[in-house]
């Protein structure tokens, strides 16, 4: 057992127990209801389609009775509007996955570039800004914590004034993102208790965390106040979901569903398909699974 797997634990089970922060409420933006009446609205994830031109992509998405893109910036946001669909989350002011707000070194430049982000997520009318931990780089989780959380203090005056609510996503460290230090839920809910604003929330992507601890649906009913975003994607593979991989989405989607949550459950799943028409037909398949 490494000095990583011990931090983690304690913050599992000392720091994180019995904490519970009633925030749902703010966090969840007023729209109305998805297909069905399903309280959570459907996205999908614009890097997963790369090969569809975006209008065509947001012209599957409508027809399928999506409500909009995720991870789509600020040269793209007109096609959106265009569509009238909704950026669900903003695309990242961060270069890229590993330089982030877990180690200091890249404060000063994260800050410069998410006060200008956080401005045009604003002024274009959206809510959500994903940004990340970064790796550690040998930093022990404790001060990894300690680090993120003054970074991101530097900037959340500013998304708060905005309106706007800054998503931290948690990632696999295991199979996709070796060294990211938010691979885990009890380190990311630490974080979101230690900064105590509604404008700050996790992404809880399901695919990513069933594949470093499980577990989903407890810790969805348990901290489902600090998750303000979903993704989904297949178990292995992270291909299609349905009856071919270990996870089971309509139990997933009622429990996300119980914690009151009426944001965006995002399809973050790469097509095993390579033509366009089949992709699109299990995009389609994917959402009739998660409308329960």
């Amino acid at each position: 057992m490494d000095r990583s797997t011990i931090t983690r634990r304690q913050l599992a089970l000392g720091t994180l127990a019995g904490v519970a922060v009633a925030r749902a409420g703010a966090t969840r933006a007023q729209s109305p209801e998805g297909p069905s009446g399903n309280r959570v609205r459907h996205s999908v994830a614009r890097w997963t389609f790369g090969d569809m031109p975006l209008p065509e992509l947001c012209n599957l998405a409508s027809d399928i009775g999506m409500q909009a893109i995720d991870l789509v910036g600020p040269e793209d946001w007109h096609v959106l509007r265009n569509a009238g669909l909704d950026s669900s989350m903003c695309n990242s002011a961060e270069p890229n996955l590993t330089d982030g707000f877990a180690d200091p070194q890249f404060h000063d430049a994260l800050v410069q570039s998410y006060e200008r982000h956080i401005d045009l997520v604003a002024e274009a009318g959206y809510r959500n800004l994903i940004l990340f931990s970064g790796n550690g780089r040998g930093i022990d989780p404790g001060k990894g914590l300690v680090n993120a959380e003054a970074g991101i203090k530097r900037i959340l005056r500013r998304a708060e004034q905005r309106g706007v609510v800054l998503q931290m996503e948690l990632l696999n460290s295991k199979v996709d993102h070796p060294g990211y230090m938010a691979d885990n839920s009890p380190w990311g809910v630490e974080l979101c208790n230690r900064l105590g604003s509604e404008n700050f929330r996790l992404l809880y992507d399901i695919y990513h965390m069933q594949i470093m601890e499980g577990d989903v649906i407890r810790t969805i009913r348990d901290h489902g106040d600090c998750f303000g975003h979903y993704h989904t994607a297949g178990v292995p593979g992270r291909h299609e979901i349905g009856e071919d991989q270990e996870l089971r989405y309509p139990a997933i989607v009622r429990a996300i569903q119980e914690t009151g949550f009426d944001g965006y459950l995002a399809q973050e799943f790469i097509p095993s398909a390579a033509d366009m028409q089949t992709a699109g037909d299990a995009l389609r398949d994917a959402v009739e699974i998660c409308t329960v």
